[in-house]
């Protein structure tokens, strides 16, 4: 049966944009269908860590997002009575991509840009205003129908990936079911521009207040965010009124220069999806897992899936990679995606504490803990899956060191590195030589090779590093002389 496109992306959010963007990066065609006709005008995600800047900077968007955005300020957890019970500062040490640690940005512009990005791509078809009514796959493909301004069409893909967000209508036809870590909170999200910033605190705060736990975050673009819980009885209405918000705001002296761009009460969870890949149907983002928002994560996580993802469906569709490298896809990246799941929940559980007497406790633990020197842990590595390391190796974050304005990643490009210890010193590759040589050194590899996404996919000598990558992947590969 003819197909209309290799791959049918439903849902085009942040996630489903950027998969599609590197799908096209990779010669795959894509249908992206969304239900709706234009992006969500107001902000919603407000983080993202230097991973995802590489990944807009692969894209072409990086300076987009720099206009966008602002690097993090450092992030404390206070008391009811100021005191700093814990402090992590991004910009402290730099960051392996030498982009900052992480950003606050502003959702739409970053849309805006991923919208043109995909819409200009010949490789991908965007259709607006289309709805998945449902789908049935078979061994060479899946058949979706899909409502549209001038009704209902047939679309054939290769392959289906739902991007369609927690409600996912693509992981409701499958049967998928979530495992649910139990933590459900709601939460009062206020969005503002302010017109004196230099009246808000400049750093992130997690007020662990038992009277009111609240979340006080300085946005990008002149913007503020505040997140209030729900106490034990209220109901959303009772916060959303003005003169709710307008007694909630009153303590940050900040009610004469504030504009509300948006309020709105969410319920915090985390949840896993059982599958993230049925077939020639694959989830991923808030379709595959769900993740309150306390470590920032949220956004990020998703768009990581796509990038472990988009290089592998392209190495199925274009390079004759067997399709069973696809369940690499889960195993690799749920064991990140829980740790990340459990480091926002515990600290979450830390916030949300309402009883005065269980607050002085934890705040005496967390007094004694930052006197020890401990802050909260680093994003879990990646777990290599079957075939996709060499010898149980690899899983290590490749650092893309700068020399100057020239970044290492603009030089090689996309595709899988296979860079030797001697290219690491000479040509093209000199000015990243005092960078790259520790390395090596460290590792005491001749030759490293580095995943399309930037995961070391093993250490060693380039012949095993080669049968390895044609073995695991199917495909072959050379390196830099």
């Amino acid at each position: 049966m003819p197909r209309d496109c290799d791959v049918l992306v439903v849902g085009l959010g942040p996630v489903g944009a950027i998969l599609c963007a590197l799908l096209a990066r990779e010669g795959v065609s894509a249908i992206a269908v969304e239900k709706e006709t234009d992006i969500y005008p107001l902000p919603r995600a407000a983080h993202f860590d230097h991973e995802i800047m590489r990944l807009f900077q692969k894209l072409g968007i990086a300076g987009e997002m720099q206009a966008a955005s602002r690097p993090a300020s450092a992030y404390e957890f206070r008391n009811a009575a100021g005191a700093v019970l814990m402090r992590y500062d991004p910009g402290a040490g730099g960051s392996p991509s030498g982009w900052a640690a992480g950003y606050m940005f502003h959702q739409p512009s970053l849309e805006l840009a991923l919208r043109r990005v995909a819409t200009n791509s010949p490789q991908i078809d965007v259709r607006l205003g289309h709805t998945l009514v449902g789908f049935v796959q078979d061994a060479e493909g899946v058949t979706a129908t899909v409502d549209g301004p001038d009704g209902p069409e047939t679309l054939r893909a290769g392959w289906l990936v739902g991007c369609d967000g927690a409600r996912s209508p693509v992981r409701e036809v499958l049967g998928v079911g979530l495992s649910d870590y139990g933590f459900d909170e709601a939460w009062l999200v206020i969005d503002a521009t302010v017109s004196d910033p230099a009246r808000l605190p400049e750093v992130n705060l997690q007020i662990c207040d038992p009277a009111r736990p609240t979340t006080c975050l300085a946005m990008s673009q002149g913007r503020h965010r505040w997140e209030f819980m729900l106490l034990p009885g209220e109901q959303p209405a009772d916060l959303l009124d003005d003169g709710a918000i307008r007694d909630l705001l009153r303590p940050w002296n900040c009610e004469d220069c504030v504009e509300i761009e948006r309020k709105a009460v969410y319920r915090f969870h985390g949840r896993v999806a059982d599958r993230w890949r049925d077939g020639r149907v694959l989830l991923a983002g808030d379709a595959a897992h769900q993740t309150p928002p306390f470590a920032g994560q949220g956004m990020c996580s998703g768009l990581r899936d796509v990038d472990n993802l988009a290089w592998k469906l392209a190495a199925v569709i274009r390079r004759g990679a067997q399709p069973g490298i696809l369940d690499s896809y889960q195993t690799e990246r749920e064991p990140q995606v829980r740790a990340v799941i459990e480091l926002a929940i515990a600290m979450g559980r830390v916030v949300c504490i309402s009883d005065p007497q269980q607050a002085a406790m934890r705040d005496a633990g967390m007094l004694a803990q930052r006197a020890t020197g401990q802050g909260p842990p680093p994003i879990a590595p990646l777990r290599l899956g079957p075939g996709l390391s060499l010898d149980g190796a690899g899983g290590e974050y490749f650092p893309q060191p700068w020399a100057d304005d020239l970044r290492l990643d603009d030089v090689l490009g996309d595709g899988p590195w296979l860079i030797t210890r001697t290219a690491a010193n000479s040509g093209d590759l000199a000015p990243f030589a005092n960078s790259l040589g520790p390395w090596f050194e460290r590792t005491g590899a001749e030759a490293v090779l580095v995943r399309p996404d930037r995961y070391v996919f093993g250490a060693g000598s380039p012949e095993s590093l080669k049968a390895a990558w044609a073995m695991g992947v199917g495909t072959p590969i050379q390196p830099r002389p």
